[in-house]
C-alpha cells in the first residue's frame, strides 16, 4: 500500500491521507499538485506535503483522481516557512495554502470559466474535449467547473482546463479585466521648411490676415524661447488663451507638425542603465556598517531620516548579492509604491525584476511563480507587496523589508494572518539569507530589538545632498476658530502657504485620514444620525455619488432629503473626508487642478500609476489623499505638505496610537522638500502642546521610543508581552455573551498570565454579527510554544461545547 499526505486548500489544521499506486508513488514527488476527491462530490487541487506507507486509521483513504504536475511546484523550504507560519500565527496549514497559491494554480469546483475574446484559435490544435469546451464557451459566456464535467462526461477535467490555460484560450473569472491604454500627450513643433530666417518672413506673411493664428505662432516663439522642453498643445493653447480648433487650422496648413510622446506606466522595454550609482559619503558609510553587521548578525535596521537616500542602498546591496547568483526579495507595504520602485530598479537592472501582488491577474501571478522556481533571469529580484513572501525561491540571498513599520504588513482576514516583516526574519533563517529593514520611523519593537543587541543597526541622520529637514509649522485650530481665520476646513495660514506655493509653480500634498465627504449626516432637530442597518457604524456621505455608504460592509443608501426619524428637512453634516477637502480646494483655488487618491479613486489594476504619474508629470498642482500618500513616495517639486487634522490619529482607541501618528506625521512631513529648496509642513491640530506632536516637529525619534516603551513596560504591552487577541463573532448577542464568558473563565483558570475581556469593541457589531474580543498577554519568560498549545487546547474544548459550535473564533497572533 502507498500513500501520500497532502494539504487541501480549505481552512482546515490538519493534512489528508489518499492512497496512490505504485507507479505514482515513485513519480511523485514533494510539492507537486495533486487533484484529489473531498467529502462527496468535491474535488480540490492538493499539494503533496510526504510519501509514506502507514494506512490512515480513522478514515479509508480514497484514491487521488490524477497527479497534475510533472515537477515539483513549490519548494521544501516553503512548505517548512507555511508549517512555521500554521503553527506560530494559530492557523489551520490549508489556509496558508490557499492564500500562497495564485488562484490560477488552484482549481476548485466553483470556479468560473470564460474564453478570451481577443485571442485567434485554431481549431486544428485542439483535442476533442478543449475543442468541446471551446465550443461550449462560445455559445456561453462563461462556465463553471461544474458545467463542464456534465460536457465532457468526466470526473476530472483539471488537466485539460490546465492545458487550455497554458495555450490562453481560456481565463479563470476572479481577473480585474483592465486594460490599460497608455498615455499618449499631443506635443506640436514648428514645419522644417520655416525655420530658417527667411522661411520666418514667409509665414508671417501667410498669416497676415489670420490675426488668431498668428497669435498662437508668437506664442509658440516665445515658450520654446521660455522653456527648453517640447511643447504640448495643451500649453499652446492655455498660453495663448485660444482653442484648439485654431491649432488644428495650423497642423492642416502645414504650418505646424504634431507628434505624440508616450508616457509610460508599467511596461518596460528599455535597456539597464549602464551608469554606476555613486553613493554620497553618508550613504557610502552606512553601506559599509550594513556589511560589517551582516558578518555578525542576521538582521539589520537602518534607521534613516525621509528622504536620505535608503532606496539607493538598497539598490547596491541588491548589485553585490546579483554578482553571488542568488535571488533578492524586496517587500513594500503598499501596491502603490511598487510602482515609483519598479521603474526605478528596471532603470537599474533591466529586466532582472519581476513584480508580484494582487492587483495583477491570476496568469501574470502564475507566470512570475513559476519564473520565480526556476530561477529565472527574469525573476532575480521579486518585488512585491507582503503576498510575495510566499513564493517559491530557490536560492534566496537578500530579503530588505522597506518601511517595515508599516501595518499594512501584517494581515487582517482571512487566516493566516501572519505579519510579513517577521515571518521574513524565518525565512530567511531557513535561506541562510540576510534580512535589511528599513525606516524612517522604526517600530519599537524593531527598535527594541537593535538595543537588546539581537538586531544591528544603522544609522543615517541626514537627506541625501545635504537638502535640509523641512520646517514644520503648528496651527492651532482652537484659536484660529476662536478668531474667527477658518475658511472652511483650512487656516489662514495654511491657505497663504498653499497659494506661495502654486504662485511658484511648485505642488502642494494635503494629507487627511479619512475618504468621503464627511462622516456623519446629523438632522438639526432630532439629533438622528443615519447609522448602518448592519454594523454599529455611522454611514459616510460619498458627495460625487449622492449616496451614503458604510465603509466596513459596503451597504449604501441614496442621500435622504429629510430626516428618517422626525422628517425635518434641516439635515447637516459633521467630519470631513478627502473629498470635502477636494470640493474646498475647488472653490478656494479655481485654477489650480486637484486629485484625490484614496480608495475610491484607485480601484482597478493602474488606478494607482494614473494618480501618481499625473502627479509626476505636474498635471495635478495639489494632491489630497489618505495614508496612502503617507509611502515612500518620491515626489522632486513638492514644497508644501500639509496635515488637516492630525487629532483623528492620536485620539485612536489603541495602544500603538501615539506611535503610529509619530511614524504617520513623520512620514507624509517626508514628502515635502525632497530637492534643493527646504520644504514645510503645516499640522492642524487642536492641541499643538501634545508630546507626540511637539516630537514630530523636532524630529524626536528617540525621545518618542523611550516616552512609549516606559508606558508598554507599565501597562504590559509589546515588546514586553505577546499579544494574542481571540474574536469571537455570532449573531445571537446573548449567546455570543454567554460563550465569550465561559472561553474567558476557562482561559484564566488555564493560564497564570494578564487575560483582559470579554470585550466589546468600539464597533460591536459588523455584517449583522456581534463582536467581543478576548486578550492573552504572554510575559517574555513565559514559553511562547506551550502557552499556545494550552491556548489551541481550551479553543478545541470550546468547539465541543455543542451550544457554542457556532461561534466563530478568530486567532491573532501579534494582532498589532
Amino acid at each position: 500500500m502507498f500513500f501520500v499526505e497532502v494539504i487541501l486548500p480549505l481552512s482546515l489544521a490538519k493534512t489528508f491521507t489518499y492512497r496512490v499506486s505504485e507507479a505514482e508513488f515513485h513519480f511523485i514527488k514533494k510539492g507537486m499538485r495533486v487533484a484529489v476527491p473531498f467529502g462527496k462530490s468535491k474535488i480540490y487541487t492538493a499539494l503533496v506535503l510526504d510519501m509514506h506507507q502507514n494506512a490512515p486509521s480513522l478514515y479509508d483513504a480514497k484514491e487521488i483522481h490524477q497527479i497534475l504536475d510533472e515537477k515539483p511546484i513549490a519548494t521544501e523550504i516553503q512548505i517548512k516557512h507555511w508549517l512555521w507560519v500554521a503553527n506560530y500565527y494559530m492557523c489551520g496549514i490549508g489556509d496558508v495554502y490557499r492564500g500562497a497559491f495564485p488562484t490560477g494554480l488552484l482549481l476548485e469546483n466553483e470556479t468560473i470559466i470564460s474564453h478570451k475574446t481577443d485571442v485567434f484559435v485554431d481549431k486544428n490544435e485542439l483535442s476533442n474535449d478543449e475543442f468541446l469546451v471551446y465550443e461550449a464557451l462560445q455559445q456561453q459566456s462563461s462556465l463553471k467547473v461544474q458545467d463542464i464535467i456534465s460536457i465532457l462526461n468526466k470526473k476530472n477535467i483539471f488537466p485539460i482546463l490546465q492545458t487550455m490555460i497554458a495555450k490562453n484560450i481560456i481565463v479563470l473569472e476572479d481577473e480585474i479585466k483592465e486594460n490599460y491604454k497608455p498615455k499618449l500627450i499631443r506635443y506640436v513643433k514648428l514645419h522644417e521648411k520655416y525655420e530658417s530666417d527667411e522661411g520666418l518672413g514667409r509665414l508671417l506673411e501667410i498669416l497676415k490676415g489670420a490675426n488668431k493664428q498668428k497669435e498662437i505662432v508668437l506664442t509658440y516663439f516665445q515658450l520654446s524661447a521660455s522653456e527648453k522642453k517640447p511643447i504640448t498643445v495643451k500649453k499652446l493653447v492655455e498660453t495663448s488663451q485660444s482653442s484648439a480648433a485654431i491649432v488644428k487650422a495650423l497642423i492642416e496648413k502645414e504650418v505646424f507638425e504634431e507628434y505624440f510622446l508616450q508616457h509610460d506606466r508599467v511596461s518596460f522595454a528599455g535597456k539597464a542603465s549602464e551608469k554606476q550609482l555613486q553613493l554620497s559619503d553618508a550613504q557610502e558609510q552606512a553601506f559599509n556598517q550594513i556589511k560589517e553587521n551582516f558578518a555578525k548578525k542576521e538582521v539589520c535596521l537602518l534607521h534613516g531620516v525621509t528622504s536620505s537616500g535608503k532606496t539607493e542602498i538598497y539598490i547596491k546591496l541588491i548589485e553585490e548579492h546579483l554578482q553571488t547568483g542568488k535571488q533578492v526579495l524586496y517587500l513594500l507595504p503598499e501596491i502603490a509604491l511598487t510602482t515609483q520602485l519598479v521603474s526605478r530598479l528596471r532603470h537599474h537592472f533591466g529586466d532582472k525584476v519581476a513584480v508580484f501582488h494582487s492587483k495583477y491577474s491570476n496568469n501574470e501571478r502564475v507566470e512570475v511563480w513559476r519564473q520565480t522556481l526556476e530561477n529565472a533571469d527574469k525573476a532575480q529580484i521579486v518585488i512585491g507587496a507582503r503576498s510575495a513572501l510566499f513564493l517559491p525561491f530557490a536560492h534566496l540571498g537578500l530579503l530588505i523589508v522597506d518601511e517595515e513599520h508599516e501595518q499594512t504588513f501584517k494581515q487582517t482576514d482571512p487566516a493566516p494572518r501572519y505579519h510579513a516583516r517577521d515571518a521574513a526574519v524565518v525565512l530567511a533563517n531557513f535561506h541562510g539569507a540576510k534580512v535589511l529593514l528599513g525606516s524612517a520611523t522604526p517600530s519599537i519593537e524593531t527598535y527594541f530589538n537593535t538595543q537588546t543587541e539581537k538586531y544591528g543597526l544603522v544609522t543615517l541622520s541626514e537627506r541625501y545632498n545635504n537638502v535640509r529637514m523641512p520646517e514644520i509649522v503648528l496651527v492651532d485650530l482652537k484659536d484660529k476658530h476662536f478668531r474667527k481665520r477658518m475658511t472652511g476646513h483650512f487656516s489662514d495660514l495654511l491657505i497663504e502657504e498653499v497659494a506661495e506655493a502654486l504662485s511658484l509653480g511648485e505642488q502642494v500634498i494635503l494629507f487627511q485620514n479619512r475618504r468621503g465627504y464627511s462622516p456623519i449626516i446629523e438632522c438639526m432637530t432630532c439629533g438622528h444620525v443615519p447609522h448602518c442597518q448592519q454594523c454599529d457604524v455611522s454611514l459616510t456621505f460619498h458627495k460625487h455619488k449622492n449616496q451614503l455608504r458604510c465603509h466596513y460592509c459596503g451597504y449604501s443608501i441614496a442621500k435622504p432629503s429629510h430626516c428618517h426619524s422626525c422628517s425635518s428637512i434641516d439635515l447637516t453634516t459633521k467630519g470631513f473626508g478627502t473629498e470635502q477637502i477636494e470640493q474646498e480646494l475647488m472653490t478656494l483655488f479655481p485654477k489650480a487642478k486637484t486629485g484625490r487618491m484614496d480608495q475610491d479613486t484607485t480601484r482597478g489594476k493602474f488606478g494607482f500609476e494614473k494618480i501618481i504619474d499625473a502627479f509626476k508629470n505636474r498635471e495635478i498642482d495639489i494632491l489630497v489623499g489618505t495614508q496612502m500618500l503617507a509611502k515612500g513616495l518620491d515626489f522632486d517639486n513638492v514644497s508644501l505638505v500639509g496635515i488637516m487634522n492630525a487629532d483623528n490619529m492620536l485620539h485612536h482607541p489603541d495602544f500603538r496610537a501615539f506611535e503610529r501618528s509619530f511614524q504617520m506625521m513623520t512620514q507624509v512631513a517626508g514628502r515635502a522638500g525632497r530637492s534643493e529648496k527646504q520644504g514645510k509642513v503645516v499640522i492642524q491640530t487642536y492641541n499643538p502642546n501634545h508630546n507626540t506632536i511637539q516630537q514630530v516637529t523636532t524630529h524626536n525619534y528617540i525621545g518618542m521610543y523611550k516616552e512609549q516603551l516606559y508606558d508598554r513596560q507599565i501597562y504590559k504591552y509589546p515588546p514586553y508581552f505577546r499579544i494574542i487577541k481571540l474574536t469571537l463573532k455570532h449573531r445571537d448577542f446573548d449567546k455570543l455573551k454567554e460563550g465569550s464568558m465561559w472561553l474567558y473563565q476557562v482561559l484564566s483558570q488555564n493560564l497564570k498570565m494578564p487575560i483582559l475581556g470579554p470585550e466589546e469593541p468600539a464597533i460591536s457589531r459588523i455584517r449583522n454579527e456581534y463582536i467581543r474580543t478576548i486578550l492573552i498577554k504572554i510575559p517574555q519568560n513565559e514559553p511562547l510554544g506551550n502557552t499556545k498549545k494550552t491556548i489551541q487546547k481550551m479553543l478545541n474544548s470550546f468547539e465541543a461545547v455543542a451550544q457554542y459550535r457556532a461561534i466563530k473564533v478568530a486567532v491573532n497572533v501579534d494582532f498589532y
